[in-house]
């Protein structure tokens, strides 16, 4: 069974226009304010979208109402709306309430203030509702050597040259669809090669997820040796039809610049593709599946987690278990013999 997602199929043009026109001014303020204090545009983009449902909600479930006035047993009935009708999982709807909350904080300490006289008597009405039972409604694709590397090989005899280097840099980078799209062809120069020539590092640092605008700054690393022909395949590809850029992905209509990141969720369907029509398996590959393969490549090749941790740049060596997929029933004989249990020895990146 592959990864289901539920798509927002909830707001429109039209439903977003006929939204109540205070709601509208106060999402706008509201999303200045956020840009004021440098909220990171990917985080204002899914504030954005978050308050259009949220206002959709309210112009077809509550009467178009301001949200100043929403009591707290509508946004009771928002929650079971998106659970039990729209079949949001509870992460999402853990999240829409975390934005109607700072919605609600903001309204309370910048607005009140400013105007006490409409927005003075304002009380947050989402605080208090117990969040739904955090069950998983996704099924992770999980990816084996084989697959990846039959993946690769039927992109490279497509002569997709581009999707088969990202596929390969996601696999063997790890990083997530965003960062992807920060590397540049110069961080795989021999200059880079770390580890007796086992990573490329990208030695400076690079945007990662976090907050405001900057976001974390951290080095990514990539297995050199798996990923070197993708590399050199799409160079040469490159080299063929004069595309000079210093991205690894450049944007066809300004080289100067990196392709916009949501290239890739059309990239994965050709992926999920390749991987059906090779194997006849349906599951849906997504560019995290990829991160979760990296890690569980690093953790089977005996790279020990707190080490994973410092290539991932993860802040807590619990995140490794959560990425690594390896069935333990399958490791046991790595650890168990007939005669008992086995020395194991810990291998360094430079035998991956």
């Amino acid at each position: 069974m592959g990864r289901k997602v539920q798509q927002n199929k909830i707001t429109s043009p039209e439903k977003l226009a006929a939204v109540n026109p205070k709601n509208m001014e106060l999402k706008r303020d509201f999303l200045a304010y956020l840009r004021s204090i440098q909220r990171s545009p990917n985080t204002i983009k899914g504030y954005d979208n978050d308050l259009d449902i949220i206002m959709v909600f309210l112009l077809e479930r509550c009467g178009n109402k301001e949200f100043v006035s929403v009591k707290k047993r509508e946004w009771v009935a928002m929650q079971d709306w998106m659970v039990n009708e729209n079949g949001n999982s509870a992460a999402r709807v853990r999240r829409i309430k975390a934005v109607i909350s700072s919605l609600s904080n903001y309204v309370s300490n910048i607005l009140a203030e400013d105007e006490p006289d409409e927005f003075g008597s304002f009380k947050p009405t989402i605080r208090g509702i117990e969040n739904p039972v955090n069950t998983p409604v996704m099924e992770k694709t999980v990816l084996s050597d084989e697959e990846v590397n039959t993946v690769l090989s039927a992109l490279m005899d497509a002569k997709q040259y581009e999707k088969a280097c990202y596929f390969a840099l996601a696999a063997f980078s790890g990083r997530r669809k965003s960062e992807l799209f920060r590397f540049k062809t110069e961080h795989f120069g021999p200059d880079h090669l770390i580890c007796n020539g086992a990573l490329y590092s990208t030695l400076e640092t690079i945007q990662s997820k976090g907050r405001g605008v900057t976001g974390k700054q951290i080095v990514f690393y990539t297995l050199a040796k798996d990923f070197q022909p993708y590399f050199d395949a799409w160079m040469q590809y490159r080299e063929q039809i004069g595309l000079d850029s210093p991205w690894m992905f450049p944007d066809p209509d300004d080289p100067t610049q990196p392709r916009d990141h949501n290239i890739a969720n059309s990239w994965t369907h050709t992926f999920s593709r390749v991987l059906f029509e090779s194997t006849g398996r349906a599951d849906k590959i997504y560019s995290h599946a990829l991160r979760h393969y990296y890690t569980t490549r690093l953790s089977k090749s005996g790279v020990p987690h707190n080490v994973i941790k410092e290539i991932v740049a993860w802040e807590d060596v619990s995140m490794v278990a959560r990425y690594d997929d390896t069935d333990v029933a399958e490791s046991f004989s790595d650890y168990f013999t007939a005669d008992g249990i086995k020395g194991t020895e810990k291998k360094s990146l430079s035998d991956l």
